[in-house]
């Protein structure tokens, strides 16, 4: 048993160790280029879910991982064969009903961590502000390391490139598919224009339709990808995000939290 993951745990144990925090992996079912399995997302959330709470166990903190939500929005795949929507309503919903369950168990600190860029949950915690006792926190893991992305990876990417291959590479290497040959089976990612240019440059946003995006779906050039890469990656996350849970999982829940309680004092005069 693994205590800090709470599919793995029993009733034994939760009734004498009370946990301090919580994480939820927030995942999805969708294509992701030819190579790469349905459950990407899924078992990139719970890859890293289980990593995290793991290092933070290991320093003393009480944080328990929860089962992975293993559908998303898909909105923009419609189209697309077995991309399992759920709308944001939905996701909501649910969400808000785990959350819900957080706090009658008395876990008042939960961090979503989200493995799927069509999950936006920001607007779920703004709702849900000063409605319940659990303070939510959101990271969308991929994006921890932007600073460092470009001393690991040859290129950016939006879906299925060289950063999620080097996951999968790293951490499920036999749902990798190959050709004959042993090269990935892929194409290189590439996207199409938009007509208009305020949208190539970011001005203005859209949904993007994904089939018409893309060729399979993928969304950058994956053939660099190495399971080193990976792995560099994943000591990134690790160290960063487990440092927070054990931060989070310490702190007390006073009138300021989650700000620091000194902050606008008055330095005192020597």
């Amino acid at each position: 048993m693994r205590p800090w993951i709470l599919a793995e745990t029993n009733y034994a144990y939760t009734k004498q160790n009370p946990y301090q925090a919580a994480v939820l992996p927030l995942g999805a079912t969708e294509p992701h280029n030819l190579h790469l399995p349905y459950g990407t997302d899924v078992f990139e959330g719970q890859t890293v879910g289980e990593k995290i709470c793991e290092e933070a166990h290991r320093r003393g903190a009480h944080v328990v991982l929860l089962p992975t939500i293993p559908y998303g929005t898909e909105t923009n795949m419609r189209g697309l064969p077995l991309a399992m929507n759920v709308n944001p309503s939905t996701l909501f919903r649910f969400v808000t009903d785990l959350v819900e369950s957080l706090a009658d168990s008395g876990i008042q600190k939960l961090l979503l961590l989200n493995s799927h860029g069509g999950n936006e949950m920001k607007p779920l915690l703004r709702e849900l502000a000063g409605k319940t006792p659990v303070h939510i926190f959101l990271c969308n893991w991929y994006k921890i390391f932007a600073d460092e992305y470009g001393n690991i990876f040859d290129a950016p990417e939006d879906h299925a490139g060289e950063m999620e291959t080097s996951f999968a590479l790293a951490y499920f290497p036999h749902l990798v598919a190959r050709d004959e040959g042993g090269r990935l089976l892929a194409d290189d990612g590439a996207t199409a224009r938009s007509r208009f240019e305020a949208v190539n440059r970011g001005w203005v946003s859209l949904t993007r339709p994904w089939r018409l995006l893309t060729t399979n779906t993928g969304s950058g050039n994956p053939h660099a990808a190495t399971a080193e890469k990976g792995e560099a990656m994943m000591r990134l996350v690790v160290d960063r995000l487990a440092a927070f849970l054990v931060d989070l999982a310490a702190s007390p829940l006073d009138e300021k939290f989650p700000f620091d309680p000194h902050t606008g004092e008055a330095e005192d005069e020597e």
